[in-house]
């Protein structure tokens, strides 16, 4: 019987300290894919409207928050979205759910080597590979290049796209990537880990009056 409760107690204890990752699907991952000109009419983005928000956990806690894009477009091409790129700025890494001091810590720790190294790295861009229709209107999977600190990797998820015109564009992904492989491999404590995966919500929105 204590052989069984110590086994149980163990069990427990490994589980307080196993973090959960952030709710999402994992995006499927690759290699680096080789990018072709993108065809269709080209709709650039509406910076200030288009939204990147990510979510990291770890054992004791979670958190969320927002980075600027610099720039981007989409490809419009018989009413269906056709490529894209985007810029994103991790100097404006920012945290929207603490204030203060230890908002100020967060942000200066992701900044740091041990995740974005943004002194080195100071952008992180995605570039469509391919765009493949969904079963239902609206929905897409779309493949392309994501690079964060010098590492490019492939990355297929699931988007809706509510419009797809010459002269407004906006479409919508939510997915989870594993962070090792973009070389962020910083654990964090051995009591309070750091989950593997994080979570990006991407809003594009493009077209002068989207």
């Amino acid at each position: 019987m204590k052989k069984i409760a110590l086994m149980l107690a163990a069990g427990i204890i490994f589980t307080a300290c196993t973090p959960k990752n952030p709710e999402g699907e994992k995006a499927a991952t690759t290699d680096s894919a080789e990018v072709t000109a993108a065809e269709g009419t080209e709709v650039a983005l509406n910076i200030s409207a288009s939204k990147v928000i990510w979510t990291g956990s770890k054992v004791s806690a979670s958190h969320t928050g927002d980075v600027a894009l610099k720039s981007g477009s989409l490809f419009v091409k018989d009413g269906q979205l056709a490529g894209g790129n985007f810029v994103a700025d991790l100097n404006t890494i920012n945290d929207t759910d603490m204030q203060g001091e230890f908002k100020g810590k967060l942000e200066g720790h992701l900044k740091s080597p041990d995740f974005f190294d943004v002194a080195n790295f100071p952008e992180a861009t995605f570039e469509i590979t391919s765009v493949t229709a969904g079963a239902e209107a609206g929905t897409a999977t779309i493949s392309g290049n994501l690079t964060m600190r010098g590492v490019t990797k492939n990355i297929t998820f699931p988007a809706t796209v509510t419009e797809a015109t010459e002269t407004s564009v906006k479409a919508s992904a939510d997915f989870n990537v594993l962070r090792e492989d973009w070389g962020l491999v910083y654990k964090g404590m051995a009591d309070d880990l750091i989950s593997k995966e994080f979570n990006l919500k991407v809003e594009l929105v493009a077209g002068v009056g989207a």
